[in-house]
């Protein structure tokens, strides 16, 4: 992948292809609506129709527009709008993860700087990004494996991207596109030789609302 090409233009969230998690999330809402009356059993039996024939989000979120459900999620999408928190004085700014005949993990509550190398030979490295602190909305992660592998995992509500070489081995990024223009965008580029590299959102993880720690942070702190 030639990395000095614009990033393709983002796609538009109704047509999102809907995964099985999608599916499932629509379909909750619909039973839960058929218990509180708020849909008859024949309304509810065509919509969760709709909603296993649906291939997109645009096809998906029709069937729940009419019901609270569809405004509560989108105000829990804009409460969890991600935002940045600024680099401390002296922090560098890219990381490296090396397993070599061994294991490398990088997981919890950590500041992501703007660029990490992950190379695994004839070993692991494990990039965990579910509850780290972003500190610019831009990283790039170039990924080596060698008889190895590499495995990247990161918020749903981010943008990823990238794409690398597979040379008798696997590179598998799972490509999403946030509807949040200011979301974290997360490129992934390297190969892997007789190895493998996956990069892939975590379902249920979602970055957290940084201004709001922050400030809960220091309100607790000033309370002491």
């Amino acid at each position: 992948m030639d990395l000095t090409k614009p990033a393709p233009a983002p796609v538009a969230e109704a047509a999102i292809r809907a995964s099985d998690a999608d599916r499932d999330r629509i379909a909750a809402i619909l039973r839960e609506a058929l218990a509180e009356g708020r849909l008859d059993a024949e309304e509810h039996a065509e919509r969760i129709d709709g909603v296993y024939r649906a291939k997109t989000m645009g096809e998906l979120e029709p069937l729940i527009s009419d019901l609270p459900a569809a405004r509560d999620g989108a105000r829990e999408r804009r409460e969890a709008a991600p935002s940045y928190a600024p680099e401390t004085a002296g922090a560098p700014a890219d990381a490296h993860l090396v397993g070599v005949f061994g294991a490398a993990v990088r997981a919890g509550r950590w500041r992501a700087p703007a660029r990490i190398t992950a190379v695994a030979i004839f070993g692991s490295v494990e990039i965990d990004l579910t509850e780290a602190i972003f500190t610019r909305q831009h990283l790039h992660i170039q990924a080596t494996s060698i008889f190895g592998s590499v495995d990247i995992r990161v918020p749903e509500n981010v943008t990823l991207r990238g794409g690398g070489s597979g040379v008798l081995g696997s590179f598998e990024t799972r490509s999403e596109e946030s509807d949040d223009p200011a979301a974290p965008v997360i490129t992934v580029g390297g190969f892997a030789l007789l190895g493998s590299v996956e990069a892939k959102p975590k379902r249920g993880k979602w970055v957290r609302d940084l201004h709001s720690a922050l400030r809960e942070r220091r309100r607790r702190h000033l309370g002491h």
